[in-house]
């Protein structure tokens, strides 16, 4: 069995005017030492899907129905205590989107990456622990000195690879890493995602990449998911999503980003915008900017099949 495999996975917030169906049946598995990117516009339920892992939904989320299976064993089933205890940091840890917030602005960044250890490792001592942090700073580019510093003497890239010593500190399976190039200027972002994709390989992690930049997940990821309004809609191994596309959606998103390589020619938008997920649309959710929308799209919506090679697609326009 993989390392992760969440089955029908469904995650609703609720508010005054309903309930947002912010991940709506997502499917998908993790093997050890995969990287998965998870690829989609703003709001489509990338970041939920992170926090549902770790089961650290903010008020008013909760996790409707589906299974997480991580190492064979359902954590949606877990007690609190048990997910603190055992799977959080230790198993699954996040590098949390926006790293200039991510850290305690009163607290030592060295003192922070130590609580962590501390925290879920009780029989750690403190000096142990400092030596894990000055190696951790080490191992991702910071004088261990810096230990002693607070965040605001860090730059933005240097607080993003704290978060990343953070997440290392106890030496988990898998590796939830959200936007790590946000708010960061472009040459900085890269040498970020270098760090992160020379450590998974150098860690032998497995990683769920969320961005919107599909060519970071080229760069990055073995597999992708593409997601739209709360559910994944295009599946498989990097390659042959990227030369391959089969769903709309996914071929929009390719068309529309520039090529460096290819001839010159006009870049494509998709028109108008993602669905309420208040109240999503019936059918297929793309299909009111979908141009191959059939009737049958806007009534009943498509199965997730395999098309093969683990490729796996949502849309009607795929005939079994």
């Amino acid at each position: 069995m993989a390392l992760l495999e969440v089955q029908d996975l469904r995650t609703y917030y609720t508010t005054l005017r309903g309930f947002v169906k912010a991940v709506d049946g997502v499917t998908f598995k993790v093997e050890k030492g995969e990287a998965l990117g998870l690829a989609g516009e703003s709001g489509c339920g990338k970041t939920t899907i992170a926090i549902s892992l770790l089961r650290i939904l903010p008020s008013g989320g909760r996790i409707v129905g589906g299974k997480i299976f991580f190492r064979n064993e359902d954590i949606i089933q877990l007690p609190e205590d048990d997910m603190r205890k055992n799977i959080r940091w230790k198993g699954i840890s996040i590098v949390f989107q926006g790293a200039m917030n991510a850290l305690n602005p009163v607290f030592k960044v060295g003192d922070q990456i130590r609580e962590a250890i501390l925290t879920h490792e009780p029989n750690v001592k403190k000096k142990e622990a400092d030596k894990r942090v000055a190696k951790l700073l080490e191992t991702v580019g910071l004088e261990p000195s810096r230990a002693k510093n607070y965040p605001y003497e860090f730059s933005g890239g240097m607080r993003q690879r704290a978060l990343i010593a953070m997440a290392l500190s106890c030496n988990p399976e898998l590796l939830l890493a959200d936007e790590p190039g946000t708010a960061l200027d472009v040459i900085v972002a890269a040498q970020v995602l270098k760090l992160i994709k020379e450590l998974k390989e150098k860690l032998h992690l497995a990683m769920i990449l969320i961005s919107h930049d599909l060519s970071i997940i080229a760069e990055t990821c073995d597999t992708t998911a593409i997601m739209y309004a709360g559910k994944i809609v295009e599946y498989g191994d990097v390659v042959t999503i990227f030369k391959e596309p089969l769903h709309p959606y996914t071929q929009g998103l390719i068309s529309a980003f520039p090529s460096i390589k290819a001839s010159k020619t006009r870049m494509t938008s998709i028109p108008g915008s993602p669905p309420d997920l208040l109240n999503p649309p019936p059918g297929c959710r793309f299909h009111e900017r979908c141009p191959y929308a059939m009737n049958i799209c806007r009534e009943n919506e498509p199965e997730f099949m395999d098309v093969g090679k683990d490729h796996y697609v949502s849309c009607h326009l795929i005939k079994k």
